[in-house]
């Protein structure tokens, strides 16, 4: 998305303006925190706080008019999501919009009473923050990117697009019990595909590189990247690493195929997005979100970069090229 449109469809809405002064006369100014995991100038998060607030304006929520947005960006930082955890619970909005499971679990230690709607948060009853997806029971709800046990699949796509692996380092943010569950799920999986797990952790970028380089010393290698806020953060130095290292990997976001991974699957998080502001929508209007239920995806996305494959001199099988959902050539 170009920085014009986004500036143009969010405004100011990430700082405190007065948008009470321009409300319509007698018309209630409702307030809505968002949380994001993303940094403010990442592409992707942007492009996924404009599709909620997009989503929003069809639902006749206007910034400036009848709704007041406060937005904070966590920068995969976990003290920094803690702290704009508490900032934006301050503020006492009507209801929160957040991202992933970090963000969710930074959100329940500071509030049990305000309404949270989360967009992309994984395995949310295995987290611990819903009772069941039929029925949340609580002040959280919204829509799961997956279940841990999707973390499985990456594993499999990777072994299938490179046979010839047998060892696999999983990164992964070891703060976060979601990663914890992913890895656990791959490790699992790991010895009927007849390979070896290690994981790689991403406190910070030297921490990557250096691991990365050490795991690629050895032969037969290939790289499986779980979600998360940290990954994103780390998205570029990650696919470069793989790339200068010759590493097949495997990622649960198009972006990183699109900026020169080899292949994903995953949801479509801007979607996600978007069709969480209805439920924020639903919740602004007197719904509960111990109500709502949990959605879960319907569709999987699979993305393959036949560039990045030959530059790894990888020949993508002819099934799994007619299962992609998209390919970059």
């Amino acid at each position: 998305m170009r920085r014009r449109d986004f500036i143009k469809v969010i405004g100011g809405t990430a700082a405190g303006w007065p948008i009470a002064a321009r409300a319509q006369q007698g018309e209630r100014v409702r307030r809505i925190g968002v949380l994001m995991g993303a940094a403010a100038n990442d592409p992707d998060g942007q492009a996924r706080f404009v599709a909620f607030v997009q989503g929003l304006q069809q639902l006749g929520w206007t910034a400036g008019r009848n709704v007041r947005i406060d937005t904070r960006w966590g920068a995969g930082n976990a003290d920094d999501v803690r702290k704009y955890a508490a900032e934006i619970v301050a503020l006492a909005p009507d209801v929160i919009l957040t991202g992933g499971t970090p963000l969710v679990a930074a959100l329940q230690q500071v509030t049990r009473n305000v309404p949270i709607v989360f967009a992309q948060a994984i395995d949310p009853v295995g987290g611990g923050f819903i009772d069941s997806l039929a029925q949340p029971g609580g002040n959280v709800t919204g829509f799961a990117s997956y279940e841990y046990s999707m973390s499985g699949k990456l594993l499999e796509l990777l072994k299938e697009i490179a046979p010839g692996m047998k060892r696999v380092a999983v990164f992964r943010d070891s703060t976060q019990s979601s990663a914890i569950g992913q890895f656990g799920v791959i490790q699992g999986a790991a010895q009927s595909f007849g390979v070896e797990v290690s994981p790689v952790n991403m406190r910070d970028a030297a921490e990557i590189e250096r691991a990365v380089a050490a795991f690629a010393r050895s032969p037969n290698g290939g790289l499986v990247v779980t979600g998360g806020p940290l990954a994103n953060t780390h998205r570029k130095l990650i696919i470069e690493l793989a790339a200068r290292h010759k590493l097949p990997a495997v990622y649960s976001n198009r972006l990183y195929v699109t900026g020169g991974g080899l292949e994903s699957y995953g949801v479509d998080l801007v979607d996600q997005h978007r069709r969480a502001a209805g439920y924020v929508d639903r919740i602004l209007k007197g719904a509960k979100p111990a109500d709502l239920p949990v959605q879960t995806p319907t569709k999987f996305e699979l993305v393959i970069n036949l560039k990045t494959a030959k530059a790894l001199g990888i020949t993508v099988p002819p099934a799994l090229l007619a299962r992609a959902d998209e390919v970059i050539e």
